[in-house]
């Protein structure tokens, strides 16, 4: 095995932070989670991250959760406190706020630009058939041998 670069180990454990908050967005991770991670201090784990990926810590891990609350808004039809909780943010204001300021919208006016997800469920064929059929002896005699 090749010895690792100096380099290279820094760019290893920023990626194991990065995937950290890419699996774990939703749980209440910290920047101070993230850096412990990569055995970095968190000014030094800071600065490494933005400079590797282009933004900070906090905001990867930000763009992480609206992400998946606009895929939950288009969705779902939870709540929008429900949704905020789920994706791991505490703050009902601060999570419109940072919605808003990534999307253009609300998060209200982002979920009423899209059908509503009753429309996104499609009922699989073999539960169709399955529950289609008609019940024996509810056929109004049909079935009932003449």
């Amino acid at each position: 095995m090749p010895p690792t670069s100096a380099a290279t180990a820094p760019v290893r454990h920023l990626t194991r932070a990065r995937d950290l908050a890419d699996q774990r967005y939703s749980e209440p991770l910290t920047v101070d989670d993230l850096a412990a991670a990569a055995h970095l201090s968190r000014a030094h784990f800071s600065r490494e991250f933005k400079r590797a990926f282009g933004e900070s810590p906090y905001s990867y891990l930000l763009t992480r959760r609206l992400e998946r609350a606009a895929t939950l808004l288009r969705s779902t039809d939870w709540s929008v406190a429900d949704i905020c909780m789920r994706v791991g943010l505490t703050s009902v204001g601060s999570f419109t706020s940072s919605f808003a300021a990534a999307y253009g919208k609300s998060p209200t006016a982002y979920r009423a630009s899209f059908p509503p997800a009753a429309e996104l469920i499609t009922i699989p064929g073999c539960m169709l058939r399955a529950y289609g059929r008609p019940v024996k002896g509810s056929t109004n005699g049909e079935d009932r041998a003449s």
